[in-house]
């Protein structure tokens, strides 16, 4: 498909949402030595809701947020902009590592994405949010069956998705491909994520946040009654301490193998026309995905753009984050003829833009939670692509921690537990790669899981999306 390839021709190697001219001034460094009652490393969603929380709590509290770059530059502002209510990586992943308490998991996750969209009526956050749903479409009759038994599984936890057939998933949302589908129509929400970012930024400031951008956080040390955290250009000494770099190395030494870093690439189109728009249908606007396991997310902009991301996920020896690996163009031009593919009737749509970046995983692919310090640093990562809503989940959890509060939350076993961490190197690389190519295999072969795909599900470490 030499067409599709020539679609990427005047694509800007920037993520889309993050070319805007509303992106707003940089914050000045820190410089010199500070105090604060809490201070937030890292500025993404995690930090930017630790930072807003902690101050509805309590106004009073003295907060001080840093951010190595700017607020929202990272995977905050350049993910696909699906908001999920789940905080398990969906109910799959949740029912295999913690059926007893799912449910409350389900509830907790509902509860949150509607205090989410209720946080941003309330500081007036204009994030292009549409609570329009996402559908997980089969685009192999043997994924048939599978959607089938999620919708069981769904009803089994009180949830609800609506089925539907090959002539009304193609009403919604028109293509060759599609034999099936399930559309959760009440769990997802498609957000711009940088406006999202931004607009937590500007509410952490309007509540007396101080925040300082291009600020690198180096160092962490336990000081009397609280920590000193380093930075290029002086120290600041807080009581507690939120640490929300995810995909970044952490500060805290021995978290680091518990996460690695993988690379996620997305493509976006130029704005459809309304005939365009109208040969495809997706008058609802929802979000979809397949069900391949390595899979595609997809999703209309504001202004009728299509996002088509996924895919190809792409880890790294050694695992460090590198600015140049957010451009990866066999990546690019595999998006794309898998683009027209499924939307043949698109063809001579071009894209506008092509990025990547790094997320973070863990070995149970959701966020987990954990202390330091002697109670005086909390931490949270693992969100593996989901955590739009899940990272205000996280905070909430940070500071219960950092509160030495008992809550539903801190109760939880997901709370309680950390995943197994990662090996070292060379093992860790090796095993990454046997799996990815081991979920390729699946995928080419009617989903069929081999002996390392089945060991990895005995161990509780498989993952099937």
């Amino acid at each position: 498909m030499a067409d599709a390839v020539r679609a990427l021709e005047d694509a800007k190697p920037v993520p889309f949402w993050l070319d805007d001219p509303g992106r707003p001034s940089a914050a000045s460094a820190l410089v010199g030595d500070t105090r604060c009652d809490l201070l937030v490393v890292g500025g993404g969603y995690a930090g930017l809701w630790t930072a807003l929380i902690a101050k509805e709590r309590d106004p009073s509290l003295d907060v001080l947020l840093v951010e190595a770059q700017e607020a929202g530059w990272a995977a905050s502002g350049r993910n696909g902009g699906f908001c999920e209510a789940s905080l398990t990586h969906g109910l799959g992943n949740g029912h295999q590592r913690w059926p007893d308490e799912l449910a409350t998991l389900e509830r907790l996750g509902a509860r949150n994405l509607q205090g989410m969209e209720d946080t941003l009526k309330r500081y007036g956050i204009d994030c292009d949010w549409e609570r329009s749903g996402s559908i997980v479409v089969a685009t192999e009759p043997y994924q048939l069956d599978g959607l089938r038994e999620f919708a069981a599984l769904a009803e089994r936890y009180g949830g609800h998705l609506t089925p539907l057939d090959r002539e009304q998933v193609r009403a919604e949302i028109d293509s060759p491909t599609f034999l099936g589908g399930l559309w959760d129509r009440e769990g997802v929400a498609m957000v711009n994520p940088a406006k999202l970012a931004w607009g937590l930024r500007r509410a952490c400031l309007r509540l007396g946040v101080r925040l300082h951008e291009h600020t690198r956080a180096t160092g962490l040390t336990e000081s009397g009654p609280g920590v000193v955290v380093r930075t290029p250009y002086g120290r600041i000494a807080a009581r507690r301490v939120a640490l929300a770099t995810n995909a970044f190395p952490s500060l805290l030494r021995r978290h680091r193998p518990y996460t690695v870093p993988v690379y996620d690439y997305a493509l976006m189109t130029e704005p459809l026309t309304e005939e365009q728009l109208a040969s495809v249908g997706w008058r609802n606007r929802q979000g979809f995905a397949d069900s391949s396991n390595h899979f595609h997310y997809v999703r209309l902009s504001a202004d009728n753009r299509i996002l088509w991301g996924g895919y190809d996920v792409v880890h790294q020896y050694r695992s460090r984050v590198r600015a140049e690996r957010d451009q990866r163009p066999e990546t690019f031009a595999t998006l794309a003829r898998h683009f027209f593919r499924t939307f043949p009737q698109l063809e001579g749509v071009r894209f506008s833009h092509a990025w990547g970046g790094a997320i973070d995983t863990c070995t149970r692919f959701s966020a987990f939670f954990d202390l330091s310090h002697r109670g005086k640093v909390a931490y949270t990562a693992g969100y593996t692509g989901l955590g739009v809503g899940a990272t205000r989940f996280g905070a909430e959890v940070m500071l219960d921690l950092l509160a030495g509060d008992r809550t539903e939350r801190t109760e939880l076993s997901m709370v309680r537990r950390k995943p197994l961490p990662f090996p070292p190197e060379p093992i860790r690389s090796a095993g990454i790669g046997v799996t990815q190519w081991s979920l390729a295999r699946a995928d080419a072969n009617a989903g069929h899981r081999n002996v390392w795909l089945r060991t990895l599900d005995r161990l509780g470490l498989g993952f099937d999306s």
